[in-house]
């Protein structure tokens, strides 16, 4: 004899995987966008600049910020999140702004940390992080949803 689950394979509180998991991403990039402007959480807060390479700020000491930087993080969380309504959005945002995140990563690996291109003043973890999170977020949009 089997029990029931209590809900369908795949759907949990009425959602999809797939929207739980760009439900989760945009809350955790909207995290970090408010997190990069407390002082304590971002180092050396008083370096904070709006855009930029010469906004040393950093975030849990690791992460080069910038105002701009923050903002881009509020942002694609605040558009994760809306588009978490309907399984089909959350997938494409999963997929599509892990495109953009990998494409961040490639730019700022390009551009190098002190050139006057590096607008969103990124550092080299930065770059390997966009790239890592972009790759995560691609894999997850097909993962979630092969079913």
């Amino acid at each position: 004899m089997t029990t029931a689950a209590p809900h369908a394979h795949g759907v949990h509180f009425g959602r999809r995987d797939v929207q739980n998991v760009a439900i989760g991403v945009g809350i955790i990039v909207m995290l970090v966008g408010i997190l990069g402007f407390v002082p304590g959480v971002t180092g050396s807060y008083g370096d904070l600049r709006f855009i930029g390479p010469d906004s040393h700020a950093m975030f849990l000491g690791v992460f080069q910020v910038s105002m701009l930087l923050n903002i881009v993080h509020l942002a694609i969380g605040a558009v994760g999140l809306t588009m978490a309504q309907r399984w089909t959005g959350a997938r494409s945002f999963l997929l599509w702004f892990g495109v953009v995140y990998i494409l961040l990563g490639v730019y700022g690996f390009a551009v190098g940390t002190a050139s006057a291109a590096n607008v969103l003043a990124s550092n080299m973890a930065d770059n390997w992080a966009f790239a890592v999170l972009g790759l995560a977020m691609m894999v997850c949009s097909w993962l979630f949803t092969r079913s």
